[in-house]
């Protein structure tokens, strides 16, 4: 469901997520566009609506395209580059709060691109929600940008 500003998946457990591309909402329903060689804010968001504090956790953005056969292409690295990491490392989330964690992102080529958003739990960590293990791909659509000329 989409509230307010920004896309929130919410699971059986009451954890939330949100994701903004650039100020914009995302899921894989909406495609966010930006501008080639411009650097995309990324923020995601995660409130804890459990009774018990969740983490340490690490959460990886990993981006991808989608030729549409079946096949993802993750080998991008000429294509997008991070500002900074692509993971974010959570000591906890304590019930009823939240953690947010900002980054960037630069595409360096035109087309369409994914992101999937992956956890990593501490063996010794209480067990993050499955819905967190099963959010949907962000749609992201890089353009050129647009040439002012003077007349």
């Amino acid at each position: 469901t989409v509230q307010g500003s920004s896309a929130m998946y919410t699971g059986q457990t009451g954890q939330s997520l949100y994701v903004l591309v650039d100020g914009k909402v995302c899921d894989c329903d909406i495609v966010v566009d930006c501008k080639v060689g411009d650097p995309i804010a990324l923020e995601v968001k995660l409130t804890n609506w459990s009774k018990h504090s969740v983490g340490p956790f690490a959460l990886t953005v990993i981006p991808y395209q989608d030729y549409q056969n079946g096949v993802h292409n993750y080998e991008l690295h000429d294509a997008i580059t991070f500002v900074g990491s692509n993971t974010f490392y959570i000591d906890s989330v304590k019930p009823t709060k939240n953690s947010v964690c900002f980054g960037a992102l630069l595409f360096l080529y035109t087309g369409d691109f994914y992101l999937n958003i992956k956890f990593h739990e501490d063996n010794s960590s209480r067990e993050l929600p499955l819905s967190w293990f099963c959010l949907p791909s962000v749609h992201i659509r890089a353009m050129e940008p647009v040439i002012q000329t003077k007349l």
